[in-house]
C-alpha cells in the first residue's frame, strides 16, 4: 500500500510539473533515461546479468525512428514502433550468443558486440557517421495531433512511460519475474527444478532490449537528434552507474538514480557558478566541464558507503522497523 502510495505521489508530481515550473524538455530527458535504467535493472537487478553494452539497443532505436520519421515519412508512433522493434530483433540475435557465458564473460561479449555495432553507425550512411542525424521532425500523432509543442509531447511520453513502467512491475511480481529471481540467487537449483534458465535468460534480455529501445526511440523524438554518444560505451557504463547509484533490484532505485545523474550532467555548471557566487571560490564555475569527475566521484561514494544504492539503504533500514 505505500508503494502505491508513492507512486501514486510521483505521477501526480510528474503530472503537474509543468505547471510547477519545471522545463518539460528536461523532463522528458530525465523520463527517458529513468525508462533506459528501468530496462537495464530488469536484466541485471532481478537476473543477475551485467551487460556492458546496453547503450546498442539504445542507439539502435533511436537511429531507426530518427531515419523512420525524417527520411520515410513515418508517423511518429509508427517511428516509435520501428525503433523498438529493431531493438528487439537485435536484442534476440546479442542474446542468443551472449547467454551462452556467464558473469564477466558474459559482460564482454555484450561489450565487444556493442563495439561492433558502434562503428556499424559510425560507418553507414543513413546516420551520417560524426555528424548524426539531426532536425529530426516530431510530426503529428497518427497524423491528427502535432507534437511542435513541447507539453504536448510531454504527455505523451509520460503516458508511454507509465504504461512501459507498468509493464515492468507486472513482469517482476508475476511467476516469469519470480523464476528470474530464482536464476539470479541460485542458477543450479533452478536447473535441478526442472526450469530451462537459458530460455528465461534470453527472454529476459529481449524484454530488456526492447525497453531500451523503447526509451531511445523516445529520446530522439524529443531531442530531434541522434547522435553516436549514444552507441558508446559510455553510455552502457552511465546505466550502469544510474541503476546502482539508485539501487539495484529495486524498482524505485533506477529511476530516481537516472533523474540524478542526467540533473546533475545538465544542471552542474548552473550549480557551480552558485557555490562560486556564494563562497567566493571561482573553481566552482569549472564544475560545469567536470560532469564526469563528479559522477565518478559519486560512483565511488556509492560503492564504498552506500553498496544497495539510495532506495535499497532505505528499504534496508525501514523494513526492520516495520517488523
Amino acid at each position: 500500500m505505500q508503494r502505491k502510495a508513492l507512486y501514486g505521489l510521483l505521477l501526480i508530481g510528474l503530472i503537474v510539473a509543468p505547471f510547477a515550473g519545471a522545463y518539460p524538455l528536461f523532463v522528458m530527458k530525465v523520463l527517458c533515461f529513468a525508462l533506459f535504467a528501468a530496462a537495464f535493472n530488469l536484466l541485471i537487478g532481478y537476473t543477475g546479468l551485467l551487460s556492458f553494452g546496453h547503450a546498442m539497443f539504445l542507439a539502435s532505436a533511436g537511429y531507426t525512428t530518427g531515419y523512420a520519421i525524417q527520411s520515410l515519412g513515418f508517423t511518429p508512433e509508427l517511428g516509435v514502433a520501428a525503433g523498438t522493434a529493431v531493438a528487439t530483433l537485435l536484442g534476440v540475435i546479442v542474446g542468443i550468443f551472449a547467454i551462452r557465458r556467464q558473469g564477466i564473460y558474459f559482460a564482454m561479449v555484450t561489450l565487444a558486440l556493442a563495439q561492433m555495432v558502434y562503428f556499424v553507425f559510425l560507418q553507414a550512411p543513413f546516420t551520417h557517421g560524426e555528424d548524426g542525424l539531426q532536425g529530426v521532425p516530431r510530426g503529428k500523432l497518427f497524423g491528427v495531433l502535432p507534437l511542435d509543442s513541447d507539453l504536448t509531447l510531454y504527455y505523451v511520453v509520460l503516458v508511454v512511460m507509465v504504461l512501459a513502467f507498468a509493464l515492468i512491475v507486472r513482469i517482476v511480481h508475476s511467476p516469469f519475474g519470480q523464476v528470474l529471481v530464482a536464476i539470479k540467487e541460485n542458477e543450479p537449483r533452478a536447473i535441478s527444478l526442472g526450469y530451462d534458465t537459458d530460455r528465461f535468460k534470453l527472454l529476459a534480455f529481449v524484454l530488456s532490449a526492447g525497453l531500451a529501445g523503447l526509451a531511445g526511440s523516445l529520446k530522439v523524438l524529443v531531442l530531434g537528434f541522434e547522435t553516436l554518444g549514444d552507441a558508446y560505451w559510455t553510455m552502457s557504463g552511465l546505466v550502469v552507474l544510474m541503476t546502482l547509484v539508485g539501487g539495484m533490484g529495486t524498482l524505485f532505485g533506477p529511476l530516481l538514480g537516472a533523474a540524478l545523474i542526467v540533473a546533475l550532467e545538465d544542471r552542474l555548471g548552473d550549480i557551480g557558478t552558485a557555490l562560486a557566487q556564494v563562497t567566493g571560490v571561482e573553481w566552482f564555475r569549472s564544475l560545469g566541464e567536470s560532469a564526469t569527475i563528479v559522477t565518478g566521484l559519486i560512483f565511488i561514494a556509492c560503492v564504498l558507503a552506500f553498496r544497495r544504492g539510495i532506495v535499497g539503504e532505505i528499504v534496508a533500514r525501514v523494513r526492520p522497523l516495520r517488523a
